[in-house]
């Protein structure tokens, strides 16, 4: 995944890291993704899917700063953005490409989809 990262995420530039399985695009960052993180276990959270790829977003309500993590792959991947910096829109079309190099083993299943116990 590391490999086919974009060299741009709306107007801010991929920049090296000193950490392995990092990236990070904007100085200052406005985008910064890890790769190799837990994977989420079931969560309330709300899971999104760009391009084929689930993302469950976490929302700081101290800070606003939302992390974005990706479900049913492993290893997981998570990005951490101000949606009042950089729309995530732009950032998970950006990335899910990337994303989608690691295979999904599970899916995001809402209220409406779930199986009846």
């Amino acid at each position: 995944m590391m490999v086919v990262l974009p060299d741009t995420i709306g107007d801010a530039d991929r920049r090296t890291t000193t950490s392995q399985a990092t990236s990070a695009w904007g100085d200052p960052s406005k985008v910064v993704l890890r790769c190799g993180v837990q994977v989420p276990t079931p969560t309330s959270d709300p899971c999104v899917s760009v391009n084929d790829v689930d993302w469950v977003a976490h929302e700081d309500e101290k800070t606003g700063i939302w992390t974005l993590t990706t479900y049913g792959r492993t290893p997981a991947t998570e990005v951490v953005l101000d949606p009042n910096v950089i729309p995530s829109s732009t950032v998970l079309a950006s990335l899910s490409d990337a994303a989608a190099k690691i295979p999904a083993q599970k899916a995001c299943v809402s209220v409406d989809k779930s199986e009846k116990l």
